[in-house]
């Protein structure tokens, strides 16, 4: 069975052939002599791993090969194509820029062969099942929600499984475009996310997190001025939930200085409960969670802040199976 695409490479890239985890490709350099190389996706997911782990030993493992192996054939790739990938020292550096777009056509083409296993695997299967792992992406905030999607999606496909990465909303859209993962979960009306498949799951809403000791348990609501006097932890300012907390409390002309902060939204509530801190999170903790004791949640007014949470993907054609019954599911969930 042979399956083509065609990719415009830099160096004119004419043809791509999927042959038993193989690839044949042709260079052509402007008038140059031809440059053709072999390579394998085993190759390309080294790079892929050893640019994702920054360590050389540390990528072998995920790969669950030795160091020396892994070594050994990204140099084998360097060979292949003809440029250097990886810039030499006694430990990982970085990549070169000629390996910094090899990278980016090896995220593709991993993406490609895997949607590719995925459909074979479907049609391969008795029950014409999905089969495969999605990797999602997915903002700290909206971790507890997750479940709801995946569980959503196990009872209609059973046989597919998930990692799921804690990672801001920069880093989702970031790493969609470097196909690093397949999917993410991030603010909709707040990022650029123009161009990309999304479906809301959620609007968040914030409250203010204090102890059972508080003077504030017992209130309706509390201001965001109110809040700025607390002391907070807060999540780190590279994230997205932080500059809207940030965006409110400037919309209320405070500007307080936490004593925590943390990319964990585990440690904000531990920080709560423990050290008799203040923070701020989503309004559906409440539910999610559980009862939350030793604390209480008082709903944030003054002003009303509210950001959509949803699904993003890349729009491609054809569409990966598991991506496109990720967006079904998603789009049934109440």
């Amino acid at each position: 069975m042979e399956y083509a695409l065609s990719y415009p490479v830099e160096r004119a890239l004419s043809r791509t052939i999927f042959r038993n985890k193989e690839f044949s490709f042709t260079f052509e350099g402007g008038g140059a002599a031809a440059i053709a190389g072999r390579m394998d996706i085993r190759q390309l997911q080294y790079l892929a791993a050893l640019a994702r782990e920054k360590h050389f030993t540390r990528a072998a493992q995920a790969c669950h090969v030795t160091q020396p192996t892994l070594s050994g054939r990204i140099r084998q790739l360097e060979q292949e194509l003809g440029v250097p990938i990886v810039e030499r020292g006694q430990r990982f550096i970085g990549l070169t820029p000629e390996g910094e777009r090899v990278l980016k056509w090896a995220h593709l083409i991993l993406d490609n062969w895997q949607s590719l296993q995925q459909e074979l695997g479907a049609i391969r299967s008795k029950k014409g099942e999905l089969v495969g792992r999605l990797v999602l992406g997915v903002i700290p905030s909206a971790l507890p929600m997750v479940s709801v999607l995946t569980s959503a999606m196990e009872r209609q496909h059973p046989r597919v499984e998930f990692t799921v990465l804690s990672q801001s909303s920069e880093e989702i859209l970031r790493n969609l475009h470097d196909h690093a993962i397949e999917a993410g979960i991030t603010y909709l009306d707040n990022e650029p996310v123009e161009g990309l498949m999304q479906h809301p799951l959620y609007v968040e809403r914030y409250c203010l997190f204090v102890g059972e000791t508080s003077p504030y348990t017992d209130k309706p609501s509390v201001t965001w001025a109110e809040a700025a006097h607390e002391p907070l932890c807060l999540l780190t300012p590279n994230m997205q939930n932080r500059r809207i907390v940030d965006r409110a409390f400037a919309a209320a002309n405070v500007h307080p200085s936490p004593r925590l902060e943390t990319n964990s939204i585990m440690n904000l509530l531990a920080s709560v409960r423990s050290m008799g801190l203040s923070s701020i999170m989503p309004e559906y903790f409440i539910n999610v969670l559980g009862r939350l004791e030793g604390m209480k949640a008082v709903p944030l007014e003054e002003p009303r802040v509210e950001h959509k949470v949803g699904l993003v993907g890349l729009p491609r054609e054809p569409l990966s199976p598991l991506i496109a019954a990720l967006f079904a599911v998603a789009r049934e969930v109440r």
